[in-house]
């Protein structure tokens, strides 16, 4: 478990992944897409993403250089997993829904 939460814990991980296993994209894209990341965190965790193989780096030659970040096989072995988190979020999600319901009344 700990290992499992080391690679993809954090804010922006699960969502870098997601965004990557719909397309590949460019810095900009995922930044865009992403709003709110910083153009600093989002380096930083695209070069953790990638060092524990989730995604690619691709770099295309021209002026400027083209460099595309796409997901790899491994991301879609998180598939259900994320489904599980998925439901676990939305029974909290009610959970706390009816709590809230209970003290208003």
């Amino acid at each position: 478990m700990v290992d499992a939460l080391y690679v993809i814990g954090g804010k922006w991980k699960l969502p870098l992944i997601l965004s990557l296993v719909q397309s590949p994209k460019r810095f900009n894209e995922i930044q865009h897409e992403l709003s709110g990341i910083s153009p600093k965190i989002l380096a930083k965790e695209l070069k953790d993403l990638e060092l524990n193989e989730f995604i690619t780096r691709k770099v295309y030659a021209g002026t400027p250089a083209t460099i595309v970040y796409e997901a790899t096989q491994h991301s879609l072995t998180l598939k259900n997993v994320l489904r599980e988190l998925s439901l676990w979020g939305k029974q909290h999600r009610e959970m706390i829904r009816k709590s809230m319901k209970r003290q208003a009344a």
